[in-house]
C-alpha cells in the first residue's frame, strides 16, 4: 500500500451533486434543466397522463355503457356448498348470517343470495338476503325452511 492507491472504503463517500451552485459545480446555470419551456420552471408538475400537448389516451377512447349507482350486489352461495359443509359436519340444522361469515363464504358487510345450483338433501333453516324461486323450492321441499334477514 501506497500514497498513490489510497482509496476510502466502498460505500464510505458519497458525492451529492449540488445542482445550480454556480458555473464551478459544472452543473450551474440551467441545472440540467435544459433551456426554457414548462419543465426547465421552477414549481413545474405534469399532470398525470399528460402526453406533450397531444390528446391524452384517457381522452382518446371511446366511453360507453351505463353504471347504475344504486345496483345492489349479492354474494351468491349455492346448494351445492350448503350441502358440502353438512357433509363435512361444519353446519347442523340453521345457518345463519354469522354462519357464512365464520366459514369464510361471505364478509360481514355482504348481502347473501341463496342460489339454486346443486342438491339439498337435509332439512335446513337457511337465512338470507334473497334467494332464488328454485333454491327456496329445493331448500323447502328438503323439509327446510327458508328465513329472510
Amino acid at each position: 500500500m501506497e500514497l498513490h492507491n489510497l482509496k476510502p472504503a466502498k460505500g464510505s463517500v458519497k458525492k451529492d451533486i449540488r445542482k445550480g451552485r454556480g458555473e464551478g459545480s459544472k452543473r450551474g446555470g440551467t441545472a440540467t434543466r435544459g433551456h426554457k419551456g414548462a419543465k426547465s420552471r421552477s414549481g413545474y408538475s405534469r399532470t398525470p397522463g399528460f402526453e406533450g400537448g397531444q390528446m391524452p389516451l384517457y381522452r382518446r377512447v371511446p366511453k360507453f355503457g351505463f353504471t347504475n349507482i344504486n345496483r345492489i350486489e349479492y354474494q351468491p352461495v349455492n346448494l351445492e356448498t350448503l350441502q358440502s359443509l353438512v357433509d363435512a359436519g361444519k353446519i347442523k340444522d340453521v345457518v345463519t348470517f354469522e354462519d357464512f361469515v365464520a366459514l369464510g363464504l361471505v364478509n360481514k358487510r355482504d348481502l347473501i343470495k341463496i342460489l339454486g345450483r346443486g342438491e339439498l338433501k337435509t332439512a335446513l333453516t337457511v337465512y338470507g338476503h334473497k334467494f332464488s324461486k328454485k333454491a327456496q323450492e329445493a331448500i323447502e321441499a328438503a323439509g327446510g325452511k327458508v328465513e329472510l334477514l
